[in-house]
């Protein structure tokens, strides 16, 4: 991602692992919980893990406002987490977020996979930014866009 004026990104680290445990507890519990997913300090962990290599933090400043987490491939990124502190949500980071990975990956020629807990609001960001559900499962719709 390209940092733009006002948000600049940062690989996470080690050392970052508290407060991505904080940020992720705050933005997912409720939505996690409503899915009948795991919420507790183990599932969190282990998605805070997940693919850490490819996660960036988001700061407004000396603010961290936001993590953002995608895999790149040959032909096709997955779009692993997008978590916005809550205090700065509905202010269009997360769609901005999403808009300048679209135009990366239009550039790069690759489409963006990601998955959406049912019931998460972020599905209607998602939508908007042209996603379409291709699947589901269980707790989950499966979105895909394509340049």
């Amino acid at each position: 991602m390209q940092a733009t004026p006002e948000l600049t990104f940062r690989p996470a680290t080690e050392a970052d692992i508290p407060s991505l445990m904080a940020l992720r507890q705050q933005t997912m519990t409720p939505h996690l919980q409503r899915a009948g997913a795991p919420s507790d300090d183990e599932a969190n962990l282990a998605r805070v893990n997940y693919k850490f290599e490819d996660a960036l933090l988001v700061y407004d400043g000396a603010e961290l406002v936001g993590l953002f987490k995608v895999a790149r491939g040959a032909t096709e990124w997955k779009l692993v987490q997008v978590q916005i502190a809550p205090a700065r949500q509905g202010q269009g980071l997360g769609g901005r977020l999403v808009r300048g990975l679209q135009q990366e990956a239009a550039r790069a020629g690759c489409a963006i996979t990601l998955e959406v807990l049912k019931g998460n609001p972020a599905r209607r960001l998602y939508e908007r930014c042209g996603f379409a559900v291709v699947g589901e499962n269980a707790l989950e719709h499966q979105m895909r866009w394509q340049p």
